[in-house]
C-alpha cells in the first residue's frame, strides 16, 4: 500500500524545519518538503502542476512572507505570496481532494482586546502583513471550507531562523544592557510545539475544518520574555522596560496577541505545553 503523500510547503522555515524533524518519527508519511525555489506557492499554475505530479493527501501550508516592515512598503509581493497563494493552495487541495493546514497569525487582530481571543471575535489588521494574513484565510476557506484548517499562532521561535529568542542570545553578548519592549502582551508559541500539534492533527481519526487558535499557555510580555532567556542562559546583561512608542517601528504591532486555545484543544486532544517549557527545551536545542 502506497504512503500517504504530506506536501509541506516553506520546509526551511522555523515551523517547516521543525516539522522535518519531527517527519522521521513519522516514517508511515511520504513527506514533500518544498521551498520557494521548488514551489513558488504564488504561482498558480506551478502550484496546479506540482499537485498533479505528487498528488499529497495533505498540504501544510507554512510558506509566508514574514517580514512585517517590509511589507508596508511592499504590500503586492506579501498580498501575493499570503493572500492569494493559499487560496490556490486549497484549490488545488479541492480538485485533489487533499486537506489542507494553513499558519495564520494573531496579527489578523487589532491587539485592542483585554481577553484571550476567541475564533470568533471580530478580525481587524493594523499592518499590511495581518491584512495580507487574513486575505490568505479568508481565500483558503472560500476555496475548500470542507478541508481546510487554519491555525492563527503567535510569537513564533525555534533553534531555527530568526527569532526572538535567538536575537536575545546574540544581544546579550555583545552588549551590556539592551531595551525590550514591556506594552505587548501574549504567549510565545515553540515551533516544535507547533508542529507536534499539526501532525496530531493529520493523525487524528476526525477531521473538523476551521479557524483554531495554538500557542503555548501562559502570558508574558516581550520584557519578562527577554528577562525569562536571560535567566537560563546565565547571562549578566542589564534588560530594560520599554513603551512601544520608545521602539517605533514601520508596522504597527498589536499590544494584546493571548489566544484562547479552547477550541483546538478540545477538538484534537491536545495538550499544550506552557511557554516555560518551550523555551527550556528550544536552550538545550541551541546549547
Amino acid at each position: 500500500m502506497a504512503k500517504i503523500t504530506i506536501l509541506v510547503t516553506g520546509g526551511n522555515g522555523q515551523l517547516g524545519r521543525e516539522l522535518q524533524m519531527l517527519a522521521a518519527r513519522h516514517p508511515a508519511y511520504n513527506y514533500v518538503f518544498t521551498d520557494r525555489s521548488t514551489l513558488p506557492i504564488e504561482d498558480e499554475q506551478q502550484v496546479n502542476a506540482f499537485f498533479a505530479t505528487h498528488r499529497p493527501a495533505w498540504c501544510i501550508n507554512c510558506a509566508a512572507y514574514t517580514a512585517v516592515d517590509k511589507a508596508e512598503s511592499d504590500k503586492a509581493a506579501a498580498f501575493r505570496i499570503n493572500g492569494d497563494a493559499p487560496g490556490y493552495l486549497a484549490a488545488a487541495c479541492k480538485k485533489h481532494d487533499a486537506k489542507l493546514i494553513h499558519i495564520s497569525t494573531d496579527y489578523v487582530f487589532d491587539g485592542n482586546s483585554a481577553v484571550p481571543l476567541k475564533e470568533t471575535d471580530p478580525t481587524c489588521p493594523i499592518n499590511v502583513y495581518g491584512a495580507s494574513k487574513l486575505a490568505g484565510e479568508q481565500k483558503a476557506m472560500e476555496n475548500n471550507p470542507g478541508a481546510t484548517v487554519v491555525i492563527r499562532t503567535a510569537w513564533v521561535y525555534s533553534e531555527f531562523g530568526n527569532n526572538f529568542v535567538k536575537t536575545m542570545i546574540r544581544l546579550m553578548k555583545e552588549r551590556p544592557a539592551i531595551n525590550v519592549v514591556d506594552d505587548q502582551l501574549g504567549s510565545p508559541t515553540y515551533a516544535a510545539d507547533l508542529a507536534a500539534a499539526i501532525l496530531q492533527i493529520v493523525t487524528h481519526p476526525h477531521f473538523a475544518p476551521g479557524i483554531y487558535h495554538y500557542s503555548n499557555e501562559g502570558r508574558i510580555t516581550w520584557y519578562q520574555f527577554a528577562l525569562a532567556i536571560r535567566e537560563r542562559i546565565g547571562s549578566t546583561c542589564t534588560v530594560n522596560p520599554i513603551p512601544s512608542s520608545q521602539f517605533p517601528t514601520p508596522a504597527k504591532r498589536p499590544h494584546y496577541s493571548l489566544l484562547d486555545k479552547t477550541l483546538i484543544r478540545n477538538t484534537y486532544q491536545l495538550t499544550i505545553p506552557a511557554w516555560e517549557t518551550g523555551l527550556e527545551t528550544c536552550l538545550a536545542h541551541i546549547g
